[in-house]
């Protein structure tokens, strides 16, 4: 996993789901070359972390699924 410590100044386009209130909280995503960045919404010049495409595939099919375990 990559770090930046301002996602404002990424050369990317963020989007938001579609399915999001523009009002509420929620995250943003973005595609750099290999990587998939994602950021808070609420702070667009605050960090994004990076994850290797293949790795942020699998966490969303895993949401898509249900089939996330939880941490404790």
């Amino acid at each position: 996993m990559a770090y930046f410590p301002n996602a404002s100044t990424l050369p990317v386009a963020w989007t938001k789901a579609t399915a999001s209130d523009p009002n509420e909280n929620c995250v943003e995503c973005a595609r750099l070359d290999d990587l998939r960045l994602v950021r808070d919404s609420k702070d667009p010049h605050g960090p994004a972390h990076a994850h290797a495409a293949p790795l942020f595939s699998a966490f969303l099919a895993a949401v898509a699924e249900g089939t996330l375990v939880p941490v404790s």
